[in-house]
């Protein structure tokens, strides 16, 4: 079903990378904002970085889908991350997730799509055929609109059931 995410976890790195190379998966969609880090936050920190480290450790690539409108916030967080990215995604439209498996040499079967949010990152990846993982957002505070956003979510996030 298109807003029901394939799987959920709290955070990254509960994410078993090891299991995901065993069902065929080489590349990792992220979305950035409150995903990877929360809204705001200049840089990768330690944590972010060991996790990336850990993912290439597994075989696998990581590529990030930001719907950011800001013109830096993608370009300077995914440089200092070193991994490629497309900025301004467009999520939910599916044309992003297709370039990025493109760019990668990947198809949707190897993919798995990481994002907080099932209107954006979820409806996407499953309309791009991509299996995808919600996650607890890293952070509501600063935005009453975030908080809408996630409410109206709040059913749909119920029927996914945990990741294994």
């Amino acid at each position: 079903m298109g807003l029901i995410a394939t799987g959920s976890l709290e955070r990254i790195e509960q994410l078993p990378l090891a299991a995901l190379r065993e069902r065929g998966k080489t590349l990792i969609l992220a979305d950035l904002d409150n995903t990877l880090a929360a809204y705001g936050q200049a840089e990768p920190d330690e944590a972010l970085m060991d996790w990336k480290a850990a993912v290439e450790a597994a075989g696998l690539r990581l590529f990030v889908l930001s719907n950011s409108r800001s013109k830096t916030r993608a370009p300077i967080f995914c440089q200092a991350l070193g991994v490629p990215f497309i900025a301004h995604a467009g999520k939910p439209r599916p044309g992003s997730y297709h370039r990025a498996l493109e760019q990668m040499g990947a198809t949707a079967a190897e993919t798995v799509m990481l994002g907080d949010q099932i209107f954006t990152d979820i409806w996407g990846a499953s309309r791009a055929g991509i299996d995808s993982i919600l996650f607890k957002p890293i952070r509501l505070a600063g935005n009453p609109g975030r908080y809408v956003r996630y409410g109206v979510e709040l059913p749909f996030r119920a029927m996914t059931k945990p990741w294994k």
